[in-house]
This record gives structure tokens, C-alpha cells and sequence, in this order.
């Protein structure tokens, strides 16, 4: 019994052998199909180890009662060596409590794996492309992004532990009107620099980034890209500090910045920007435990044909009109809330364009499903991708959006305040700065995505049982610290006679501690499905609890060496289960703390 869920799956065949058994002796129909039941675990051990609904499924197709039937399969189970007792609850659970010597097996299961303990087998799941963070590269990376980052990397690593092939994407969003504004804010903030003093816009980017970058920018360009006040100002539109429209000033001062720079100068200012910001949002996510295999460039989308290939296939499906000289794709067909245009009146494709190229090029690269994980203010994006997916001749159920609230810093009780466009908030590298990668990671993921999280960075901080990462890390590194003592005090330690031992690990502790490790690729498979890294969060905890319990419960180097091999191994054991579990959150397993 080694693959993932063993002995789930050893129980559903215990099952399914008794419904084969009750049809070929005519006890159930023979045409009677296997439904889709399930063996979970049970909410709590006075119940057995786990339940399964299938009386309950097959009563109304048999016309019996639930319990006269689980009264029939229970008798008709095959004898196991994993199961002690079966008995039958409430209204018809056939509830199933396992032989020790199977329970004990997860502590060898456990030392067999290693790294691999809670992992399905490499390449059994689907080909997946998960695409997170992908915030605009016109700055720092903030808090915000940091929530996303954790929640999207614990995913990945989930889905990869859950069998998947993954692929973990950053779009690039290199072709936007953002990033415009990012390049003349740079251009203005160069001119400073060179003695030309420019009214900086209402609208620009203020922060001390900006002026490194125009730095890096006049160190190459020297004053190649310098032109006098007036040329840039003249004739602009007014500021809203003028009195006038911020909107239009800074796409006023854009075109400008194009006219004076011409094709080539322009470029060189825009990607001075798109370099600088790239370049530190990459280094920002290695600092915080983050890789992506692709960073994918919108500005791709045009030259490699994919939003012209989707408009063409949108328009030989029969989805797209004209109106008013813009092309439209019949989204409300598809359950969108309005149209959608793809086309400007000008001959300009638009931002929902480059959407239906980004998902139909996710697909012709050979994924077979595609996770997008976004900020809760794009939900309106969820409808409009399954229509896109729909009108593109995709499997709509094959695209999913994953929400993700914010996050809220609290300092000393107090709400910590943040604006981007002012450049006064706060990056995720003053984060990872003030509480630390792990606890960073771990903070973030503690919650379900779709819930709003208050982080407390005093708790984050502080060295206590109450912080949850300090808690687990200090279990990981308090069975470091029992190895070490054994050393000290001359004692020995031998995995072999750890594995012939463990019918010595009697006490209650001790079995609450071994079921905790049991459950560990059950827990993986549940977080990786419901895309739920809160699932590990949570369990760690409860493993970290089940072994704090156990060490203070009793003396583990004990002259006795059968008992101190047995007790060291469940402890090794544990020290394994954290660390795989950890690993996934992309938080460190230490050896001292």
C-alpha cells in the first residue's frame, strides 16, 4: 500500500468487491451501477477512521433502507489485514477503524518516500499553466502582490505535488497605457536630472524608483533624449492641478513624448522603465521564495499572430459584428453581462483583444487547463473569460479564476496606510525585511484566498506559540535538538530498528501523533483540489500541536533502546511530514531556532 492514498483506495476496493460479490449472488440488481461514493475521514475517532456514503447512494435505486443495506455490504466485505473493526452509524455510514499494524506502517511508508511522502506520481495529473502576480511592471512589487505571489506559488506546488505538470507564468504587461505613463514620468524626472525643470503631471509616478531609473537612463543616453521645456509642454492640455483634466494632460505629454523621441528614443525610454522594474519584481520574488519558468510579453501577442488568430477564429465561428465601425464579440451570448469590443473604430485592438490572444495562446502551447489567480477588483473578469473560452471553441470548465482578497497591515493595533500612485506604500520588500520571508509566506496563506487578511506584523514577529510559523519551525527544529542530545549522551539511533519497533508506540500521544502523519497526503490532495493552501497551513499547525504534545508527554531518549528507537523514529518521521509540508508554502524547515 505505497502510492498516495493508499489506504483510501485499499477501502473504496473493499467496497467495490462487496457490491461485485452482492450482484453476482443476486442479492442487488445486476444491472445496479457503482455509485460514486466516497471513504473520508471520519470528523472523529469515536467514529472509526473513516466513513463511506455508498448504503445511503444505493437505498432509493434498491428500495431498501440504508442501514438494511450497509447491513448486507458490511457482511459481504473481504477479510483485510489493514482493517480491525467495520460498524455501521446514524442513518447508514459504514464506518471503518484500521488495524494498528496499518496505522503504524505510516511511520515506514513515511521513511521509504522522504521528500516524495504526500506526492502523487509525477505526470499522472493534467498539463497546467497557473499565471500569478503579473502586476503592471511600472514599480515595486507591494503588499498586495505579495498575498497574490504566496497564494499563487503555493498552488503551483500543490498542483505539482497533486501529479500535475505545472507551469508557473508572469504576464507582462508591456504593452499598456500604464506603462506609458511609467516611460514619460521617467523622461520628465531625466530632464530634472539634466537641468530642465518640467511640471511633473497629477497623474505621473512619483516614487524615488522613478529617479533611479532616469539615473540609469541619462548614465546611457547621456542628453540624446533631452529636449527644452517648452518643446514638451506647449499646447498640452491642461493638469487637474491646473485646473484642467489629469487624464488627458499625461496622454497628452505621451504623444509628445513620442513626437520629440521618435520611434527609437521613445523605446529607449519606455523599456529603461520596463527593464528597471522587471529586473527588481524578479529579484523581489527570488528574495521571497518566488520563480516563475515564463515571463510572458503582451506585446507577443501581436508579433506572434495570437490576437489575430483569435479574432479569426471568433469571426469563422460566427461571433463578431460591426457597429458604429468597431468590431464586437457577442459575449452576452456566452453569459457576459455586455458585449465586448475587439476592435477600435481607429483599427486599434483593444485590452479584451490581447485577453482572447493571451487565452487562446495558453491552449496552442499545450496546456490543457489554465489558472489564472487575479485580485478580487477583476472579478468582473471571471464571466468574460468563460465567454472568451466559449466563442474561442475551448472547454470553458478547463479556465479558472482564482480570487484574491486583500491583504491589511496592522502594526501595534493600528492599520498601516498605503497609496501606489504616491509612491508612499509599502513593497513586499519592507515586508520580507521587517517579519521575514517565512513568516511573510506563511501569514499570506493562512487564510482562504477569497477572505480578507489581517495581517499582524507584531505577530508575525514575535518569537511565541501564538505566532503559528514559529510554532511549526520550532517543532521541525526540536527533533533536530533531540538528535543532537543523543549524540551528546553517547546514545544510538537505527532507522531499521526504529520500523521493527514502532508496535511499542502505545501511548495516546503517541497514536494521535501517528494518525496526524497519516492523514499528510490526504491533505495535499485536498489543498491541491480545492486550491487551498490554507488546508496545509492549518494541518501543520495541528501536527506541530499533536508533536509538542508527544515530547512533553514523556521521555523519548529512554535507556531502553527498543522504546527510545521507536519513540526517535516517530519523531524523525515528524521532522519529515513538517518539512514536505512547510516545503509547499514555500517556507523553510530550520534546524535551530
Amino acid at each position: 500500500m505505497e502510492n498516495k492514498n493508499a489506504v483510501k483506495d485499499h477501502l473504496r476496493e473493499l467496497v467495490a468487491q462487496a457490491l461485485l460479490d452482492l450482484r453476482r449472488h443476486g442479492r442487488l440488481p445486476q444491472d445496479l451501477p457503482t455509485p460514486a461514493f466516497v471513504v473520508e475521514r471520519t470528523k472523529s475517532r469515536e467514529h472509526g477512521d473513516y466513513a463511506s456514503n455508498v448504503a445511503m447512494l444505493l437505498a432509493k435505486p434498491t428500495g431498501m433502507k440504508p442501514r438494511e443495506l450497509a447491513d448486507l455490504l458490511v457482511a459481504s466485505l473481504p477479510a483485510s489485514q489493514h482493517v480491525e473493526k467495520v460498524a455501521i452509524a446514524g442513518p447508514g455510514f459504514i464506518n471503518f477503524t484500521l488495524a494498528r499494524g496499518c496505522r503504524l506502517g505510516t511511520i515506514r511508508r513515511v521513511f521509504e518516500l522522504g521528500k516524495d511522502y504526500g506526492r502523487a506520481p509525477e505526470g499522472s495529473g493534467e498539463s497546467v499553466t497557473v499565471e500569478f502576480v503579473s502586476a503592471n511592471p511600472n514599480g515595486p512589487l507591494h503588499v498586495g502582490h505579495g498575498r497574490g505571489a504566496a497564494y499563487g506559488a503555493s498552488v503551483a506546488s500543490l498542483l505539482d505535488a497533486a501529479g500535475h505538470r505545472v507551469q508557473r507564468e508572469y504576464y507582462v504587461n508591456d504593452a499598456g497605457r500604464q506603462m506609458d505613463i511609467l516611460a514619460v514620468s521617467v523622461w520628465l524626472r531625466y530632464h530634472e536630472l539634466g537641468g530642465v525643470n518640467v511640471r511633473f503631471p497629477d497623474n505621473g509616478y512619483k516614487g524615488e524608483y522613478v529617479v533611479d531609473i532616469a539615473r540609469g537612463l541619462r548614465a546611457k543616453a547621456g542628453d540624446g533624449l533631452r529636449h527644452n521645456a517648452i518643446e514638451i509642454t506647449d499646447g498640452l492640455p491642461p493638469d487637474e492641478g491646473q485646473g484642467g483634466d489629469k487624464e488627458s494632460h499625461v496622454d497628452g505629454l505621451i504623444a509628445r513624448a513620442k513626437q520629440l523621441l521618435g520611434e527609437a528614443g521613445y523605446r529607449q525610454v519606455f523599456d529603461a522603465g520596463l527593464a528597471w522594474c522587471l529586473g527588481d519584481i524578479r529579484e523581489d520574488l527570488a528574495g521571497f521564495g518566488v520563480n516563475h519558468d515564463n515571463f510572458f510579453s503582451e506585446r507577443s501577442l501581436m508579433t506572434e499572430g495570437y490576437v489575430d488568430r483569435a479574432i479569426k477564429t471568433l469571426d469563422e465561428q460566427g461571433h463578431l459584428y460591426e457597429q458604429e465601425g468597431a468590431l464586437w464579440f457577442r459575449a452576452t451570448s456566452f453569459g457576459d453581462d455586455k458585449d465586448r469590443v475587439v476592435r477600435r473604430e481607429n483599427g486599434v485592438t483593444t485590452y479584451f483583444a490581447s485577453d482572447l490572444g493571451y487565452l487562446l495562446s495558453k491552449f496552442e502551447r499545450g496546456f490543457e487547463r489554465a489558472i489564472y489567480i487575479f485580485g478580487a477588483d477583476h472579478h468582473g473578469y471571471v464571466a468574460r473569460l468563460k465567454a472568451a473560452a466559449q466563442g474561442l471553441g475551448l472547454d470553458p470548465s478547463k479556465i479558472e479564476v482564482q480570487l484574491v482578497q486583500f491583504a491589511i497591515l496592522f502594526r501595534g493595533g493600528e492599520r498601516v496606510q498605503m497609496s501606489t500612485r504616491a509612491g508612499s506604500f509599502v513593497t513586499l520588500r519592507e515586508l520580507r525585511e521587517e517579519v521575514g520571508t517565512d513568516a511573510a509566506r506563511f501569514f499570506y496563506v493562512m487564510r482562504g484566498n477569497d477572505q480578507h487578511l489581517d495581517f499582524d506584523l507584531d505577530l508575525a514577529k514575535s518569537r511565541s506559540n501564538e505566532n503559528p510559523v514559529y510554532y511549526i519551525q520550532y517543532a521541525h527544529a526540536r527533533v533536530c535538538s533531540l538528535f543532537n542530545q543523543l549524540a551528546e549522551r553517547q546514545m544510538s539511533y537505527n532507522r531499521g530498528a526504529a520500523e521493527a519497533a514502532r508496535q511499542r508506540l502505545v501511548e495516546t500521544h503517541e497514536d494521535e501523533l501517528v494518525d496526524e502523519l497519516m492523514r499528510f497526503p490526504e491533505v495535499v490532495e485536498a489543498a491541491a483540489l480545492g486550491r487551498a493552501p490554507q488546508i496545509v497551513a492549518n494541518y501543520l499547525r495541528e501536527v506541530a500541536a499533536a508533536f509538542h504534545a508527544f515530547y512533553n508527554a514523556q521521555p523519548i531518549l529512554v535507556a531502553d533502546e527498543e522504546l527510545r528507537n521507536a519513540r526517535l523514529g516517530l519523531a524523525k518521521a515528524t521532522q519529515q511530514v513538517l518539512a514536505n509540508g512547510l516545503a509547499l508554502l514555500g517556507v523553510s524547515a530550520p534546524e535551530k531556532m
